[in-house]
């Protein structure tokens, strides 16, 4: 029924899933997999968390709307905390917030922020990005697959190759109103920055008068071990866009900007249903966990362990080509088509993502009970260890 009436934006998996509990989601079958796509990574706290739910509940008997022409005692919170949690290193300086509903919608706050503070109108991105489907943000984002159907796009947006300092440090110039980098690419391949390629945007930026964005949507809220991933390199960005866990799976977003750069003024951006009360609610709840379980430790430790044990089992595995990731963001590079692995892994009772055509990536939630990630980490190994690559000279004799 989906197939019949949708847009036909979505590629469909062949199954129909109804509800979940933890780190399991089940099917209208009756089957059950642990879920380590997670809703591209926003169910951060895992599926029916009693403590999101009885947020959820309790303040949608309270108050649902309300118009950010007035206060909120929710969002006035949500805010507090919020600006508290970007700020875990001491010269941070995270001072305000714009809240949205989705990750797209920061993106392009963000772009319009740095116009409105630069008087300048070039963005830069990097090839592989990936910032968003709404017309600024695709502007950035890299794959023709996303930009072609819909140009012409945004003007004056150029992209420069991740982790070459010599490139940034050319195109970023006095007309330079944003560089916007993941610290982590995401759909590009879970790819991390380098540190000295950071350090080197952040002083090219300070030198230029450019905002330096993060676009930490996906890296977000304990995902790579850290609050933010930036925490990983000690380089803070002017600005940050924020998504996906903020509310553990509720529709909300947020771009939150340092001190130093120059607020909206009043009137000139706006949302009706940002930071509404019930998302607000919601996303005080899943920071409340995060805080009291020490969430983003966890991941730290459980991704490190998962590096390790996959870096030995898959060693010498011909169809690898690299294992890469912070945290509980992981991707395993194979030398052909991710998609077989991906079906595989689902007969199994796992779900996993694809990172483009040949990376299989792993978005569990943060909580995930240990025997359920060492089950997914053993299937997948047990899977990629029986599929064997032909050598050049066997491909030749055949």
């Amino acid at each position: 029924m989906e197939e019949q009436y949708g847009s036909g934006a979505y590629g469909l998996r062949g199954i129909t899933l109804t509800h979940g509990e933890g780190a399991r989601i089940f099917d209208d079958e009756g089957n059950s997999y642990v879920d380590c796509v997670a809703g591209h990574g926003a169910a951060i706290l895992g599926h029916a968390h009693p403590v999101i739910v009885d947020a959820m509940h309790e303040q949608s008997q309270r108050l649902m709307a309300c118009s950010n022409s007035f206060s909120n005692d929710q969002r006035a919170r949500l805010l507090e905390r919020l600006i508290h949690n970007c700020n875990h290193l001491d010269d941070a300086n995270f001072s305000r917030a714009f809240l949205t509903n989705s990750g797209t919608e920061a993106v392009e706050a963000a772009l319009k922020l740095a116009r409105h503070a630069t008087g300048r109108s070039e963005i830069i991105a990097t090839m592989r990005c990936f910032h968003g489907r709404t017309f600024g943000s695709l502007s950035l984002t890299w794959r023709k697959k996303y930009r072609k159907p819909f140009e012409p796009l945004v003007p004056d947006v150029n992209h420069i190759p991740l982790n070459n300092i010599e490139a940034a440090q050319e195109a970023i110039t006095e007309e330079t109103a944003a560089v916007v980098v993941e610290p982590v690419q995401g759909e590009g391949g879970v790819i991390p920055a380098d540190s000295a390629y950071l350090e080197a945007l952040r002083e090219q930026c300070d030198e230029t008068g450019t905002l330096l964005i993060f676009d930490e949507i996906q890296t977000g809220f304990g995902r790579t071990g850290e609050w933010f991933a930036f925490q990983h390199h000690n380089v803070v960005p002017d600005v940050l866009t924020l998504a996906k866990g903020i509310a553990g799976g509720f529709p909300m977003g947020a771009m939150v900007f340092r001190e130093s750069v120059e607020p909206f003024s009043n009137g000139i951006h706006g949302s009706t249903f940002g930071g509404n009360p019930l998302a607000s609610a919601v996303s005080l709840a899943t920071m409340g966990i995060l805080e009291e379980q020490n969430l983003p430790a966890r991941s730290k430790e459980l991704g490190a362990k998962a590096l390790e044990y996959l870096s030995e089992e898959l060693e010498d595995t011909q169809i690898i080509r690299g294992i890469r990731g912070f945290g509980l963001m992981i991707g395993i590079e194979l030398r052909r088509r991710v998609t077989p692995v991906l079906k595989e892994l689902m007969e199994r009772g796992i779900l996993a993502l694809p990172a483009g055509s040949t990376i299989l990536r792993f978005l569990p939630p943060l909580n995930i009970p240990e025997e359920e990630w060492e089950f997914v980490l053993e299937e997948t190994v047990a899977i990629l260890q029986d599929r064997t690559m032909p050598t050049r000279k066997a491909s030749e004799q055949g």
